[in-house]
């Protein structure tokens, strides 16, 4: 048995622009048109120069989608002009999800890729997300070069830039609608369904974002009979009161139409969450049991080893432990995950948030995806889908932010060390004590997992009151 004791010191790289899914910003404050022409000239002229530099003379390609806020269509317009005036070929997939642009960065041979999207954040949000070739969050060599530009900075293949060439004549890039492209993707979801879903009744909410269209025609095509709700986006309704965020509306709703399942994504449908035929939430965790253990059954789970993150349930480390299942934990992030999956050779793993990743499918989260894994095993196996994840048991949590003077200094106290390895032992084999420091908060996070509310809130207020007794609050 593992044990369950984690102070944890959880460093994200960060830079001035980019954070550990793009850059996220407020259109127009923090986060401009102007960005993001620069973000397309850098890109353009970058990927073209390492083309001339290998002795290929061609435009380099890169493909852009788009979320549905009202800025996105600002934001890819900007990137366009950055692309072209660079000497690039910009592909236009327009409103689609993350996942399918990473898909088709891989399956079409593109330079790179980027998608335009705060995910689930409100619509004044927006994000630019850079994809490589491989259908992978972009290199962090790439990401710093085009944070040193956007400075002034920019110092690449062996000189300073002050400024970069402009494309001239018939080097100007051109413009591609290839909405084909995200055709072909919905395609290869639908290539994905092993069984027809005829006679189940299945909810999808689509927060209004970019799964809209899509989600609803893959269900149909499997012959289910499709429910949509929040599937008329407008620029500024992207998961307000809606999607993976606001689980509530689809409970309700699947209860109140008596359907078989339910599956909510988030703006940019790259995490799913789900509900059983009761209303109950089926989290990313659950997901990961049920899918993991669907895998170990038919002998497919590589590694016998299911990827999740240190704020995954004790529940789930508990009912792995219970059918033989390995598993690992990463730091919080879908991007640390994957990258321990790629190192390892492991095809499953995912977050709470639900953002799962079937990495024999997809190199990133898929919302769509997960939810066609999780029919899948309901048709695989005949069962309810509350009965599936019934196994699983969530154990109750506690989780308080304490404001800290210095991170550092407050777990490095060996008091506070002290205590957490008193409530470790108290709780044994029970449960589990968490303390993490925020990446972007001056912020400790204590956090307890056990039997009952009343044990976690216990243990956590006996951490905190050590923090606050020794003078570390701020």
């Amino acid at each position: 048995m593992r044990t369950h004791y984690f102070i944890i010191k959880e460093f994200i790289i960060v830079g001035k622009y980019f954070g550990t899914d793009g850059f996220r910003g407020t259109a127009n404050e923090n986060l401009t048109a102007d960005h993001a022409f620069r973000v397309g000239r850098f890109l353009g002229w970058y990927y073209g120069e390492l083309k001339r530099r290998n002795g290929d003379d061609s435009a380099p390609r890169i493909v852009i989608g788009k979320d549905t806020r009202r800025s996105s269509y600002m934001f890819e317009y900007s990137l366009v002009g950055g692309l072209t005036a660079s000497g690039a070929d910009a592909y236009l997939l327009h409103v689609t999800t993350t996942p399918s642009v990473a898909y088709i960065s891989r399956v079409d041979s593109f330079d790179c890729a980027i998608m335009i999207s705060a995910s689930h954040n409100p619509y004044y949000d927006n994000g630019l997300k850079l994809i490589n070739g491989n259908g992978e969050k972009m290199e962090d060599s790439v990401i710093e070069l085009v944070e040193a530009y956007l400075d002034g900075k920019l110092e690449a293949f062996g000189q300073k830039w002050d400024e970069l060439p402009f494309a001239k004549g018939d080097k100007i890039g051109r413009t591609v609608d290839y909405v084909s492209g995200r055709n072909r993707y919905v395609g290869y979801l639908i290539s994905l369904g092993m069984y027809s879903f005829r006679g189940m009744k299945i909810g999808l909410d689509c927060a209004n974002g970019a799964s809209w269209t899509i989600a609803k025609a893959v269900f149909d095509a499997l012959g289910a009979e499709t429910h949509v709700i929040n599937a008329e986006p407008n620029g500024v309704n992207i998961n307000e009161n809606a999607g993976s965020t606001h689980i509530e509306v689809l409970q309700k709703y699947v209860v109140e139409n008596g359907l078989d399942a339910g599956f909510a994504f988030d703006g940019d449908a790259d995490r799913c969450l789900c509900v059983d035929e009761k209303g109950g939430l089926i989290s990313g965790d659950h997901i990961l049991y049920i899918y993991g253990r669907y895998m170990k059954e038919r002998g497919k789970l590589v590694n016998n080893t299911v990827v999740a993150t240190i704020m995954s349930n004790f529940g789930l480390f508990k009912a792995f432990d219970e059918i033989g299942i390995d598993y690992a934990k990463t730091k919080v992030g879908d991007k640390y995950v994957y990258e321990y999956m790629k190192e390892n050779g492991c095809c499953l793993g995912g977050e709470q948030s639900g953002h799962i990743i079937f990495s024999k499918y997809a190199s990133t989260g898929d919302g769509i995806l997960t939810s066609l894994k999780i029919m899948q095993v309901i048709m695989s196996r005949k069962k309810k889908l509350s009965e599936l994840a019934a196994p699983f048991v969530e154990y109750p949590q506690v989780l308080e932010n304490v404001r800290v003077k210095d991170k550092s200094a407050a777990q490095a106290d060996p008091d506070v060390q002290a205590a957490v390895k008193s409530v470790t032992e108290a709780l044994g084999e029970t449960g589990r004590i968490l303390v993490r420091e925020s990446g972007t908060e001056p912020v400790v996070r204590v956090m307890v997992e056990a039997e009952s509310k009343e044990i976690c809130q216990k243990y956590v207020d006996q951490v905190v009151d050590i923090i606050r007794k020794n003078g570390h609050t701020a």
